[in-house]
């Protein structure tokens, strides 16, 4: 399983001539594929796109976390008509194949005219939609009906309303539960190069993944060493997110689907 990566990293310190030969490390080390690499589109360098990238991110994890944890809440402790249907409506969607969806979203979105932008992946993550959304409400609803409902009565006698419940009570029990939310949330957003490839059209906007495909085009003779370096670089981030955060990221999973 690591042999793969080992390759990767050992290839990104090789030149073209000898990404050809055996072996797995270069002779000498060409440190120079990732300075060269960070600089190698005309105009650009990685700097750009990573802000991108994470402007992007940042409102998509800011968004979710509330919506999400707001449509939960309702579901998990509120009662409202017909909730058990619409309940069941919101997870009938976990089987709808994207790939159903993309034209009429693309066909809404422009006609929105948000093409072009970060809209597209902001606002339906905003009403708990987006990538992954009814997942991370199903799982954060099994984490609510886990906290005892004595806490929510107990906040009522002293005059709390159901969103001052939400804010004081439960969101802040839902830590494990919004780790695990972030942490999927962040890495589907991050390897989403279909959807930024579909709604971004300018340079300026674009994201790590579409540089490196950017980066790709933009040499006659290609520097594959360059290239994989900036492969490398390009999954950094996720890597640390989750390494980091892995406590949190098991403690999240064993509080929440599992239990009935």
């Amino acid at each position: 399983m690591i042999y793969p990566v080992i390759w990767w990293v050992g290839a990104s310190l090789k030149s073209n001539e000898e990404l050809s030969l055996p072996g797995l490390f270069p002779s000498k080390p060409l440190w120079s594929n990732f300075s060269d690499g960070w600089h190698a589109i005309p105009g650009r360098s990685f700097t750009d796109f990573y802000l991108n990238t994470f402007q992007l991110e940042l409102g998509v994890l800011f968004t979710t976390i509330i919506s999400c944890s707001l449509v939960a809440y309702g579901f998990a402790r509120l009662d409202f008509p017909l909730r058990g249907i619409w309940f069941s409506v919101l997870m009938m969607t976990l089987m709808l194949p994207h790939q159903v969806t993309i034209i009429p979203q693309y066909a809404l979105f422009h006609k929105f005219d948000w093409i072009n932008t970060y809209l597209p992946f902001i606002v339906p993550h905003a009403l708990a939609g987006g990538t992954g959304g009814t997942f991370f409400v199903f799982l954060l609803v099994q984490f609510i009906r886990g906290i005892p409902r004595e806490l929510d009565e107990s906040a009522k006698m002293d005059g709390c309303s159901w969103f001052g419940i939400y804010w004081r009570i439960v969101l802040p029990l839902m830590k494990p539960a919004l780790v695990t939310v972030l942490i999927y949330c962040f890495l589907w957003n991050w390897d989403d190069f279909f959807g930024h490839l579909l709604y971004i059209n300018s340079v300026d906007k674009y994201t790590v993944g579409l540089a490196l495909r950017m980066f790709n085009d933009s040499q006659s003779a290609q520097a594959w060493g360059q290239l994989l370096a900036m492969g490398l670089v390009s999954v950094v981030p996720s890597a640390l997110i989750f390494f980091m955060a892995q406590k949190h990221f098991v403690e999240g999973m064993a509080t929440t689907g599992i239990k009935g």
